[in-house]
């Protein structure tokens, strides 16, 4: 932490430049309609394809982990299993999308972040806070929504580091706005490093390596006053752990159409799919994910200073859980279910007030129905301040092992009466604008109930008993320049099980996240340090930690450019997950060419 004020406090004496006006993002995931971030009456952070390629990152969990509110724990080097905490809510309590098509699965609730590949990402977009009203199931602590990649004629990355890394990706764009298609495909290999610490249980000397092939397809076409787009996006990842090789194939894809329709309406119907299996061979096990969904909503202005937006969602989906063994397959459980939900929402200015409020409905073939709502209100106290409060419900349906699993031996099995997770939430905050700096203050309130736990009786069966308190507070900071860039963020927060009093695992009080970056002519150099204060972990706390990277990188002409990234720089030891091994100081090389 004093690393982090000692940079902070330095940037105070950087050179000034000529400083640029920063303007607001457009986002369509916070409220299902294209705004202004300002606009949203919600807390949203924005990655761009430009952001993507001036971080370098290797992966989505060294992009994300300096955002606010946002905690990421990997057992094991890349590859292996990531959870995402979204303000101190469960993994499975985060809405995870793809071009709008939802992505977790089935049996477990989670979605497999890491094997989605950057090189195919064009934007993310983060919404914090419950958006259930618009979206159903599962955002409690917020939205994540991937938009893959729309390269502009073609485009070329090579990229090899420590670890045996190497990686190449390819994109190609040809037509024009009326008409076009696009590919893009990529491979990653990585010798790795053991997953698992020596001491820990199951601990095997030998490197756990990572493999993902991937292809995205994507086409548009302009039929009179409708646009028709489609995209597929397809990955296949082998990742080796100390006691085998899991295989995960995964395929999402989306068909819309929209565009207006008349009387000030348009509209926007999206048929998407998603395809998963992840098999384990040495535990002679394999989960499989059928989902296939519509979206259908329908926005129109409302006189200057109001709009509405309403839909309907249906989906269907289909998990199974498969035993492997003795050279078959059987069903433990093979279950299908649908979901149906109706949401309509409003939002308007009145002088320096704005309003919004929504309300959705969903019925579920496997607990019912289940209603939500939505309300914020904002004050623009001047053109740089604008302060709102917002309450907002969410839910999250049981997922299929916790409604079906037989367990192990009758131990830890499925209860089909369990009812969906509910919480309840408030948030307030403050924006200032002030020419190229903004910044944003953000305080918020969960409780959430009848949280599904395995602690029924004397079998461990689950059950709906356990309670949790989410609170915390938020600070984002940036500033533009015309050769500097900084971004700063500091979160505090206090995530609780209710029944026992305990932290909630893996999920710091304290985090904080510096960045800086110059330009030089052709050259940038830049900087990034997160820290987390220590963690309750299964077995005892995990440390404290700060790390560091560097980045450099050139502009070469006719569309090339070099760069070099280097990963815990200072090489720290620390822990995500007691037992799991976290990499030590890694470098980057990377060559991308764009056609001019």
């Amino acid at each position: 932490m004093r690393s982090f004020l000692l940079v902070a406090a330095l940037t105070a004496a950087f050179p000034s430049s000529a400083q640029t006006t920063l303007q607001p993002e457009i986002v369509v995931t916070a409220t299902r309609r294209a705004q202004t971030v300002d606009d949203t009456l919600a807390t949203v952070s924005v990655i761009t394809r430009e952001d993507i390629a001036r971080s370098q990152a290797p992966d989505l969990l060294t992009l994300l982990r300096g955002l606010p509110g946002v905690d990421l724990a990997r057992t094991g080097g890349e590859g292996q299993s990531t959870s995402l905490f979204l303000r101190g809510s469960n993994s499975n309590q985060t809405l995870v999308l793809v071009d709008g098509v939802r992505i977790a699965s089935a049996n477990t609730g989670a979605a497999a972040l890491e094997h989605l590949p950057l090189g195919q990402v064009e934007r993310i977009e983060i919404v914090r806070g419950p958006r259930a009203a618009w979206y159903g199931s599962d955002a409690i602590g917020g939205v994540i929504q991937v938009f893959t990649r729309r390269a502009a004629g073609a485009a070329a990355q090579f990229s090899a580091g420590r670890w045996g890394r190497l990686e190449g990706n390819v994109q190609w764009q040809g037509g024009d706005e009326r008409a076009g298609f696009g590919i893009g495909a990529g491979v990653a290999d990585l010798d790795g490093f053991s997953a698992r610490l020596p001491g820990a249980f199951g601990f095997d000397p030998d490197d756990d390596g990572y493999r993902n092939r991937n292809l995205l397809l994507r086409g548009h076409a302009e039929l009179g006053a409708q646009r028709i787009g489609a995209r597929v996006l397809a990955t296949r990842a082998d990742i080796d752990f100390d006691q085998g090789v899991s295989d995960n194939e995964a395929t999402s894809g989306a068909l819309d159409v929209e565009g207006a329709i008349g009387a000030g309406w348009r509209q926007r119907a999206v048929l998407g799919f998603h395809r998963e299996s992840l098999a384990t061979p040495v535990f002679e096990s394999e989960f499989l994910t059928r989902r296939s969904s519509l979206d259908w909503t329908f926005d129109r202005d409302l006189g200057s200073a109001a709009s509405l937006v309403a839909g309907l969602n249906w989906q269907r989906e289909r998990g199974e859980s498969l035993a492997t063994g003795d050279g078959g397959a059987t069903c433990t459980y093979c279950v299908s279910r649908r979901n149906l939900g109706f949401f309509a929402s409003a939002q308007g200015a009145a002088g320096a007030l704005d309003w919004q409020v929504a309300t959705r409905h969903d019925d579920d073939s496997s607990f019912g129905g289940a209603g939500t709502g939505q309300a914020a209100l904002g004050w623009r106290a001047s053109e740089s301040v604008r302060i709102f409060a917002s309450w907002g419900e969410g839910f999250r349906a049981p997922n299929l092992n916790e409604l079906y699993s037989p367990g192990f031996g009758g131990f830890f099995a499925g209860n089909p009466a369990l009812d969906p997770e509910r919480s309840r939430s408030v948030e307030a905050g403050i924006d200032l604008g002030f020419g190229a700096h903004r910044l944003g203050a953000r305080a918020f309130r969960t409780r959430v109930r009848d949280l599904i736990a395995f602690q029924g009786g004397e079998t461990f069966q689950a059950v709906n008993v356990a309670r949790a308190a989410l609170d915390g507070v938020e600070l984002a900071w940036e500033w533009r320049a015309a050769d500097w860039r900084l971004d700063a963020s500091a979160t505090w927060q206090d995530p609780r099980d209710e029944t026992t009093d305990l932290d909630l695992l893996r999920r710091p009080a304290r985090k904080a996240a510096f960045g800086a970056e110059r330009t030089f002519g052709a050259w940038s150099a830049g900087a990034g340090l997160q820290y987390a204060s220590s963690r309750r972990d299964f077995g005892g706390d995990l440390d404290a930690y700060a790390l560091l990277d560097l980045r450099l990188a050139r502009e070469l002409g006719g569309g090339w450019r070099i760069g070099a990234r280097l990963d815990n720089a200072l090489d720290r030891e620390y822990e995500l997950a007691r037992g799991f091994a976290t990499p030590a100081r890694a470098w980057r090389l990377t060559i991308d060419w764009a056609q001019p």
